[in-house]
């Protein structure tokens, strides 16, 4: 056992549980990261594509969802300059968004709308909880979609490849009516992706310029952003895709063609940031202190963090949101991350927050342990199992 309370014996045998999901050709590779106390443990597994050069830790992930909880940072780290306010409404910002109309019926044609009955906030938008996102059912069934996907809006699995700017992206959805009421429900998917567009024009620079300022750069983030220059396009790992049909596993984003080798036209803060698991260590273990780097500079106040990651939602909002049985239960939501709020299997710490992937990789930092926990794959969808393994090995490995 070293100074981080981590068993060496249970460390070994999460390595062998986690090889074995790479042995039976569940996933190409994968690295894991447990970091506790000042004890920190990796292992690459693997390889970076089937067939390819060995998984590395400074392997480079594209992280989807785990682009949210930084685009959270980065919007809190605008309301503490006062630039921004949690209530107000996003139109002094974001114009094209006053005035919403709301769908009578969520599976209704889109011209029989009401008036939405107040602003779209910040808040909203932190919490999901703006009127619009992903629905569990098809175009044909949902005229909203069927729009959302011909206005090319991009809601669906990760890719940066949108024709449009983050200006004519906003036009293009301004057109829409919303789902449901602002502040009605929780509705997983755009609210963060609008939220990029508003730090970008609260800021007054481009998104991923704000980010690297204020938030990789502080951090020694290095290998983090929205595409990568082709020095490092060989440490980028292969993505695939479960063909449900068939059962086997297919190409679904390479490495010299890969659309993270330019800057996109449109920087999605919902999931758009490629990463490493030591740089989201770094910003993993920077809410865990509180907001600062260890032994370095402040990105938060404390008392940000402490908001960040309390729950969100009221118990009206949870029952009037079926979303959150497919996307988030049992957890709840705070401001851009998921949060455990009850002990119901041995790695659901209560206070433990983080956010995944669909992608394949998920983090969590965990307050009442000292643990910085994260999981990297590039497998859509994410390999469930592989992902519960994960969370109780790195938790049967604590030994004190």
């Amino acid at each position: 056992m070293g100074n981080g309370g981590l068993s060496q014996a249970r460390l070994e045998r999460m390595r062998v549980v986690m090889a074995g999901y790479v042995e039976r050709g569940e996933v190409p590779g994968l690295v894991t990261l447990i970091s506790r106390r000042g004890e920190t443990h990796v292992e690459a597994i693997g390889a970076q594509a089937l067939g390819g050069a060995p998984m590395r830790r400074d392997t480079i992930f594209r992280i989807s969802s785990m682009t949210k909880p930084i685009a959270a940072v980065a919007a809190l780290i605008l309301v503490e300059e006062c630039k921004l306010r949690l209530d107000d409404p996003v139109d002094r910002w974001l114009p094209e968004l006053a005035d919403r109309r709301v769908l009578r019926r969520l599976d209704g044609p889109l011209d029989q709308t009401v008036p939405a009955v107040r602003p779209i906030t910040v808040r909203d938008l932190l919490t999901l909880r703006m009127g619009f996102g992903f629905v569990m059912g098809s175009a044909e069934e949902y005229p909203i979609l069927a729009a959302v996907e011909a206005l090319g809006l991009g809601m669906g699995p990760p890719k940066p490849a949108t024709p449009h700017d983050p200006d004519e992206w906003l036009r293009r959805f301004a057109t829409l009516p919303l789902m449901h009421q602002p502040g009605e429900r929780w509705m997983y998917g755009l609210g963060l992706t609008i939220l990029g567009l508003l730090i970008a024009r609260a800021s007054g620079q481009p998104l991923e310029t704000f980010l690297r300022e204020r938030i990789f750069a502080p951090l020694g983030m290095a290998d983090t952003g929205f595409s990568m220059p082709a020095a490092k396009l060989d440490r980028l790992a292969t993505c695939y895709v479960t063909n449900f049909a068939t059962g086997e596993i297919d190409f679904y984003d390479g490495v010299a063609d890969s659309q993270w080798a330019q800057p996109p036209n449109f920087p999605d803060a919902a999931g758009g940031l490629v990463s490493t698991v030591d740089d989201y260590l770094v910003f993993g273990q920077m809410l865990l202190n509180g907001g600062r780097r260890y032994g370095g500079e402040r990105i938060l106040s404390r008392l940000a963090v402490e908001a960040m990651t309390t729950d969100q939602l009221t118990p009206a909002q949870r029952s009037a949101s079926p979303s959150i049985n497919v996307f988030l239960a049992p957890r709840t939501w705070g401001l851009g991350l998921s949060l455990i709020t009850s002990r119901d299997d041995l790695a659901a710490v209560p206070g433990r927050f983080g956010w995944e992937g669909g992608l394949g990789t998920a983090w969590s930092s965990d307050p009442a342990e000292g643990l910085v926990a994260i999981l990297m794959t590039q497998h859509m969808p994410p390999v469930a199992d592989l992902h519960a393994d994960f969370w109780t090995s790195a938790y049967a490995a604590i030994d004190d």
